[in-house]
């Protein structure tokens, strides 16, 4: 058995996740206090989490002649009403100002014959963010106060009388188990993908379009702490290029690209033309036998495909390699579509912590922002950035509230637990059995690619049993060494997100989103649903909690 180094960190400000929302609250934070910063990142700053390779838009962006509360009625009519205004207007305040921030960090954004940043549509501009990633990273390291403890997965936060004392992780190479004390903490992980199976099973299980190594371990470490989530069952499914799985908003807004049949009808005016929409269109097209579906970029223009081969190479260089090695470019082949397994991420959708407008979670000192938090929807890299910032605004007037101290007789018992997981005794099974069989159940039963993303209450139940059965067998896991035992922890964490998807699936009893979550037993909206589905994990058992929609210019605090 390996033994497990204890080390102890203190720090003000624990921030879980690098990404956006993590290295723009790191920075906030230290322009407003001189108290110290940890970032702890599982894999390395510079290039982890959703922006690992890059991104070509940033998709949150007020035009000249647009308003705040434009972008609020956007992302409300998108997610068919279930939104908090109250977070998004704070969130598309800001968000002009997170592009100005950005473009002072080194980033380049592309700029029309007039000197103004080159819009794409009215919410987005257009850049060269291949290097995104290193330029937060690089802006972090250049402040003074602020630690990046990379290869640090965070599996667990320390919880006492409701109020976040800190967090465990472990290191990735090495045999060390950390001990974090902080006076206050943000989750900016990311959301979960992998609860499903994807596209592309077995060996290519990596080719997905929401990272695979975001297995939502900021939200299970909310839900096992007690922490109230809300609108998890607003699952996302991006509708993406075939094989590749690269975006497709730039071909639709970049070149004009409607979505065809394989009669070369424009489908996507019948079903509709918000997010959930568009995917279900093309399933429904499939469905009926008039599948495949595509973009229609026949007939572009040279210069719009030099112009869309360099934007994906940006973002997601599979899609122009995959043009230049067959010698059929967009404007000669049109773009076959697909849709993706589904995802648990408030960067889209509104899944996440429940929060008040300091971006704080209900366990006090523990705020979440991008990804993890939810209740606002679109809120993409410039709306992660902004909550970031209020989260670290916040999280400065909490720390003056009193602290507890870290109990060490409980960091004893985390270690002799870890420590039995690393006998490598158990073969039996692997976590890679565990993880196909959770993603075959969910796929079934659950709603994903196989079943078009269709479920009922009965299939729900079955998903439900399936998963705690999967979970009871996961803890006779053993791991080698520290890589095995972090994707021993990955597979727990999935695992919790399936229990509280499913629960939240199960409680609303409507078809809101049409391709996101089709219910056949109840295939129509309803107004007596127009309300927020929330849960608490409690005693062990998934308690759902219904809230009203909070209204125009209503606020929501704790």
């Amino acid at each position: 058995m390996m033994n497990l180094d204890l080390r102890r960190i203190d720090t003000d400000f624990l921030i879980t996740g690098g990404g956006t929302a993590g290295c723009l609250a790191a920075i906030a934070f230290r322009e407003r206090s001189d108290a110290r910063v940890l970032i702890a990142e599982k894999a390395d700053i510079r290039r982890s989490g959703c922006l690992a390779a890059g991104v070509n838009a940033l998709n949150a962006f007020i035009a000249p002649g647009k308003k705040p509360r434009d972008y609020v009625d956007y992302a409300r009519y998108d997610a068919e009403g279930i939104v908090r205004g109250d977070l998004l207007l704070t969130m598309a305040e800001g968000l002009n100002s997170a592009v100005e921030k950005l473009e002072k960090l080194g980033l380049t954004i592309l700029k029309d014959k007039e000197g103004r940043y080159a819009a794409r549509g009215w919410r987005n501009v257009k850049i060269n963010g291949e290097n995104i990633k290193p330029l937060l990273a690089g802006a972090v390291s250049a402040r003074e106060n602020i630690t990046v403890l990379n290869r640090a997965n965070v599996f667990e936060y320390i919880v006492k009388d409701n109020r976040i004392l800190g967090a465990y992780a472990i290191d990735v190479d090495k045999p060390v188990l950390y001990v974090i004390s902080a006076k206050a903490a943000l989750c900016a992980a990311g959301g979960a993908s992998g609860l499903y199976k994807p596209n592309h099973p077995g060996n290519s299980r990596h080719k997905m379009w929401y990272p695979p190594f975001n297995t939502g371990a900021g939200l299970s470490m909310g839900i096992r702490a007690g922490a109230e989530m809300t609108t998890l069952e607003m699952r996302f499914i991006a509708l993406r290029c075939k094989d590749t799985i690269a975006p497709v908003g730039t071909l639709a807004q970049g070149v004009g690209a409607k979505q065809i049949n394989s009669l070369g009808e424009v489908y996507e005016d019948r079903y509709g033309l918000t997010t959930s929409r568009r995917l279900h269109g093309t399933v429904m097209e499939i469905l009926s036998g008039r599948g495949p579906c595509r973009l229609k970029t026949t007939g572009i223009t040279k210069e719009q495909e030099t112009d869309l081969l360099k934007a994906y190479l940006n973002m997601a260089p599979s899609q122009s390699l995959r043009w230049l090695e067959s010698g059929l470019p967009p404007g000669v082949r049109d773009v076959e579509i697909e849709g993706t397994e589904p995802c648990v991420t408030g960067g889209h959708t509104a899944a996440g912590y429940w929060v008040d407008t300091s971006r704080e979670t209900t366990v006090r000192g523990l705020f979440a922002a991008g990804d993890a938090a939810g209740g606002c929807p679109q809120k993409y890299v410039t709306g992660a950035a902004v909550e970031g910032e209020i989260a670290a605004d916040s999280a400065v007037k909490y720390m003056n509230e009193k602290t507890s101290a870290l109990n060490t007789d409980d960091a004893e018992a985390v270690k002799r637990r870890l420590e039995g997981c690393l006998s490598g005794k158990n073969r039996y099974f692997s976590v890679d059995d565990l993880e196909e069989e959770m993603q075959a159940a969910m796929d079934r039963y659950a709603g994903g690619i196989g079943e078009a993303y269709r479920f009922s209450a009965a299939s729900l139940k079955i998903a439900d049993d399936k998963i705690h059965e999967i979970e009871t067998r996961s803890d006779r896991l053993s791991a080698n060494d520290m890589q095995e035992l972090v994707y021993i922890l990955e597979l727990k964490e999935r695992l919790t997100l399936c229990k509280s998807l499913i629960a939240h699936l199960s409680a609303r009893k409507e078809t809101r989103w049409r391709g996101f979550a089709e219910r056949t037993d109840f295939p129509d909206k309803s107004d007596k649903w127009e309300c927020y589905v929330n849960s608490r994990l409690e005693n062990g058992k998934i308690n759902v909690i219904t809230r009203p929609l909070i209204r125009e210019d209503e606020i929501y605090e704790h």
